[in-house]
């Protein structure tokens, strides 16, 4: 630790796991001056990926959401503020403005995550029984909708909307599912893995309907239903929302700092303001000559240690080493690696599991896995280490892949 920290003040903005994840790091590398975490939320920092799952069926408890126990902060003095929404950042006087109090800070770190996208009150996204999947509170609303027989509208093919559209199928509840684009996940994964999970869906009685749009949600205080863009009419009990998100630029921007579509950091974490640094969702960063911001878990926790380590004078640059997971069903689906500009896919059918491998030219970028750990893992390094076996090996179901990785 350099001289002159131990009495430094620390303010962290954010209640989800890169939040978490950056105080805990803190410590851990022997800071010793003050934390404070700000967080609307009025819990401590939990989990967002169970949210759509397995909270969602009432199988985890709330406290089980909580990334460490509320005692964990106590033990590590880092001063929780709660239920508290910070409003404005004062470069210049090194302040945040929450709820009735202004906090000076020596260093500041922005997590505040992502926000769902609305459907516009026009078209009814207003209405009673229209919900997001973001904060326990969000989930907690939809809940006691979720019984069987009830007529369920997701409108977005995304993973958030169909993780939900899983959950209530299991749970007996008629479930459609609409799309604007010629297929769902579009955005994020090639037509072979769309067709696999549109397939997956439609045999669990899941109706998907694709590049169909939605003219407007029907009812006069509570949604009812639901006109298409066709003109169809659907009967609907409740509808989820899952049309993408945005990142909580809104307080970098007000404050001066540069944002592009985020809040715009350096390689080791640093926004436009050396005082003040940015991890996790909301967070875009240079990533092989793109500028990018990465939704996941890993992503969260990796970039928020190494904000961490840079608050505290590692000076070491972020490099990720990008995956993610769905569970819907009984299907454990994994990607390893960003699959942008990828030019040609190839299938690997191995003892009842399947891999879509993606290749941008011959090198290998990355690979999605549907109840297959093994080529997940073994894709995993192979795209960290640079190894890029060739498509037909890969594709071969007899190919052993461990080998592959001494190359």
């Amino acid at each position: 630790m350099k001289d002159g920290q131990k009495m430094a003040h620390f303010v962290v903005v954010g209640g989800g796991q890169a939040a978490a994840s950056l105080v805990a790091k803190l410590r851990s590398d022997g800071f010793d001056g003050r934390v404070t975490l700000i967080s609307a939320e009025t819990v401590p920092p939990y989990q967002r990926p169970p949210l759509s799952k397995a909270y969602l069926k009432g199988e985890m408890e709330e406290e089980r959401l909580y990334l460490r126990p509320a005692a964990f902060y106590d033990e590590h003095d880092i001063a929780l503020k709660l239920g508290t929404e910070v409003t404005a950042i004062d470069p210049i006087a090194k302040a945040v403005t929450a709820g009735s109090d202004v906090i000076a800070y020596d260093q500041l770190a922005l997590t505040t995550g992502t926000t769902p996208r609305r459907l516009p009150a026009a078209i009814g996204g207003n209405l009673k029984g229209v919900h997001e999947v973001r904060t326990l509170k969000d989930v907690d609303g939809m809940r006691p909708s979720f019984q069987a027989g009830k007529r369920l509208l997701v409108v977005g093919g995304g993973y958030i909307g169909l993780e939900a559209a899983a959950v209530a199928a299991e749970l007996g509840l008629k479930v459609t599912v609409i799309e604007m684009a010629d297929r769902i996940l579009q955005r994020v994964a090639a037509p072979e893995t769309s067709s696999f999970m549109a397939d997956l869906h439609r045999s669990h009685g899941v109706r998907i309907l694709e590049s169909t749009g939605l003219d407007r949600l029907l009812g006069e205080d509570h949604v009812t239903g639901a006109r298409l863009a066709d003109g169809t009419e659907l009967e609907v009990d409740f509808a989820i929302v899952g049309i993408g998100v945005t990142p909580c630029s809104e307080l970098a921007e007000a404050a001066g700092l540069n944002c592009d579509n985020g809040i715009a950091v350096n390689a080791l974490g640093q926004t436009s303001d050396p005082s003040i640094w940015a991890a996790g969702d909301c967070a875009s960063f240079p990533y092989h000559g793109e500028r990018i911001r990465l939704e996941s878990v890993q992503n969260a926790i990796d970039q928020a240690e190494a904000v961490a380590a840079n608050m505290l004078g590692a000076n070491a640059d972020y490099l990720p080493y990008p995956w993610f997971w769905s569970d819907q069903y009984d299907l454990r689906f994994q990607i390893a690696g960003l699959n942008t500009g990828y030019d040609r896919v190839v299938v690997r059918h191995s003892d009842g599991a399947r891999s879509h491998w993606y290749y941008r030219g011959d090198e290998l970028i990355s690979v999605d896995a549907m109840n297959d750990s093994r080529a997940y893992m073994v894709a995993k390094r192979l795209i960290e280490r640079g190894i890029s076996p060739a498509p037909e090996v890969v594709s071969d179901p007899e190919t052993e892949l461990k080998p592959l990785l001494k190359a």
